[in-house]
């Protein structure tokens, strides 16, 4: 049996999460990470996504994130959301103003780099449209 961390998932609004777990899969911008126990410690980046965390007992629990940053040491993991929720409690018209948001901001990009930033926020959000539906 894997052994158990300490993970807690904080969004400005609220601690979504706070308890020993013993594995986390994290959306970094890089790709998926999985964190274990005494994982090497390191500093991320979090793309929209879907985090799922496996408590001891086996059983599976996933958040939706939208951005932002985790932060992996040896004894734990702490996980910084610019917007967290259960996914069970995504609203489906919400990231649908997301994503229309999105395209609205690629549309009225004037330059490349803004252009790809908006690009490259909408297919992470329709990523995790998906990613949503299949859950």
């Amino acid at each position: 049996m894997a052994e158990a961390f300490h993970f807690e998932l904080v969004s400005p609004e609220r601690l979504l999460l706070s308890e020993q777990v013993t594995e986390v899969v994290v959306p970094g911008t890089e790709g998926y990470m999985t964190v274990m126990a005494h994982h090497a410690p390191l500093m991320a980046t979090v793309k929209p996504g879907v985090v799922t965390v496996k408590t001891p007992d086996g059983k599976p629990d996933s958040y939706v994130v939208f951005g932002g940053f985790v932060d992996v040491t040896p004894d734990g993991c702490t996980l910084l959301a610019e917007s967290a929720v259960h996914v069970t409690d995504i609203k489906a018209d919400e990231l649908q103003n997301r994503i229309k948001d999105a395209r609205e901001d690629f549309e009225d990009a004037t330059t490349r780099e803004q252009k790809a930033k908006a690009e490259d926020l909408l297919g992470q959000l329709t990523t995790l449209q998906e990613a949503i539906k299949a859950a």
